[in-house]
């Protein structure tokens, strides 16, 4: 075994070792007496509620117990209490961030992402990483990866036939990990492509219930919680490679993808580590591939249901109206939200809402209810491009990015990959939807059940 391979090893079982959702020390017991209510069932059932059902769930709590509610999820049936309002999600996401923490709230990630991601990280440290990596995802970077993105949605596009029928969801992941693969790994060999296909493949298609077996490492030796383990493993050893030779490439300073971008910033001489660089990378795989694609998926889906949808795409891809290709895409993203939450933990104790919470507790405003909700968006059920044609939804109603200092980083990035996908889509074909489909949950993500499966007519 060679010396990258031996420190890529202790690498990667320090951060399993390190990162284990529920492990470190016990945090202090949180008084659940003034909390909102919510069901009482066992946590291990919640938890498979919240995170496997959230779709029955989360609207079902709404509907029992009110505009706020607690839901108990593992560990030891934690507190999380959800807020369905707009004037909830204001104050979240207005909160002090070092009061409101977002990394403990996404812990059960952390043996993937590594302690250094920016989804992870808080207060002081989450402030230098987004200042670090920030400058790789403003107006002036998305300009020169839209060619790029447009380029490899262009050679999808172009292995697929008339009269075709395909998940959808199945080409949006492909083409989504194209973009992830080289415009921000910035990969162009063939060969390493191929071997992080399937490595970064198995690493996004993670089953909730490996995600719940995090946190007890005897379940690392079985199963799919081994497999996943061993598929992590050999993911950082492609990683680490591809940063260290990518480190002491002749054209760094040319190159435009992303982790060369990362690789030459620097902030007073502060520079980030292959770890910080590695941890990064995973981090805008996971929020930025699946998310993305399943997006996608949606708005194939909901334009190819409806004749007079299908005829406004056309026209919109054909004369380069990339507002409309923009409105569809948020409006699918709106009636089928990818994530379902956004949550910080307290450090203090805050008063949100007008109801006192005590340190320790998880708190977040719902996405699934906020973008359902009739005082938010008029007919909700309804798919309405038009609610994005030269206005935007009321401010904290439309949040699939979250908000505030922790917006995602990726929020740019990913609209215009998702306007270029669309453009190239859909100026070489009608889509047609074939059936309904509704949202299941994988990995973190909920897509297409059925996939999205659409029929292609060439234009």
């Amino acid at each position: 075994m060679s010396a990258l391979s031996d420190g890529v090893e202790e690498l990667t079982a320090r951060r399993f070792a390190k990162m284990r959702p529920f492990g470190g020390d016990a945090p202090p017991p949180v008084d659940t007496s003034g909390l909102p209510p919510g069901p009482r069932w066992p946590e291990i059932a919640q938890s498979i509620g919240l995170i496997r059902f959230r779709h029955q769930f989360v609207p079902w709590c709404h509907r029992r117990y009110g505009e706020v509610f607690t839901v108990r999820i593992l560990p030891k049936g934690r507190p999380l209490v959800l807020f369905t309002r707009p004037e909830h999600a204001k104050e979240i996401f207005a909160g002090d961030p070092e009061v409101f923490h977002a990394g403990k709230g996404n812990a059960i990630l952390g043996p993937i992402m590594g302690e250094h991601s920016l989804l992870l990280q808080d207060g002081a440290e989450h402030k230098r990483a987004r200042k670090l990596l920030m400058p790789a995802f403003n107006g002036h970077a998305l300009r020169e990866y839209r060619e790029l993105v447009t380029e490899v949605a262009r050679s999808e596009v172009a292995g697929w036939r008339d009269g075709e029928e395909f998940r959808s969801l199945d080409r949006m992941n492909a083409l989504t990990l194209e973009v992830i693969l080289r415009v921000v790994f910035g990969v162009t060999d063939e060969a390493r492509l191929a071997g992080l296909r399937p490595r970064v493949n198995r690493t996004v298609d993670v089953n909730p219930a490996v995600l719940l077996g995090w946190g007890y490492p005897r379940l690392q030796k079985f199963g799919p919680w081994r497999a996943t383990v061993e598929n992590a493993y050999a993911l950082d050893r492609l990683m680490y490679a591809e940063i260290r030779e990518r480190r002491h490439a002749a054209d760094l300073e040319q190159r435009t993808d992303v982790l060369s971008q990362l690789i030459r910033v620097a902030d007073g001489g502060d520079r980030l580590t292959d770890e910080e660089l590695r941890d990064q990378l995973i981090t805008l795989l996971l929020a930025g591939h699946e998310t993305t694609a399943s997006a996608l998926a949606w708005t194939l889906h909901e334009v190819g249901r409806d004749p007079h949808q299908r005829e406004r795409a056309r026209v919109a891809a054909r004369d380069g109206d990339d507002e409309w290709l923009e409105a569809l895409l948020k409006e699918s993203m709106r009636l089928h939200p990818v994530i379902p939450m956004v949550v910080r933990t307290l450090l203090e104790p805050t008063t949100i809402g007008g109801i006192d919470l005590p340190a320790g507790v998880t708190v977040g405003p719902s996405i699934l209810v906020a973008h359902a909700r009739e005082e938010n968006h008029p007919d909700p059920a309804v798919f309405r491009p038009e609610r994005f044609i030269g206005q935007n939804p009321p401010t904290n109603t439309w949040i699939p990015f979250g908000g505030g200092v922790r917006r995602c980083i990726g929020a740019g990035f990913s609209v215009m990959e998702g306007v270029a996908a669309l453009r190239e889509i859909l100026s070489s074909y009608d889509v047609q939807a074939l059936g309904r489909d509704v949202p299941k949950v994988r990995n973190i993500t909920s897509v297409p059940r059925r996939g999205s499966r659409i029929r292609v007519i060439a234009r």
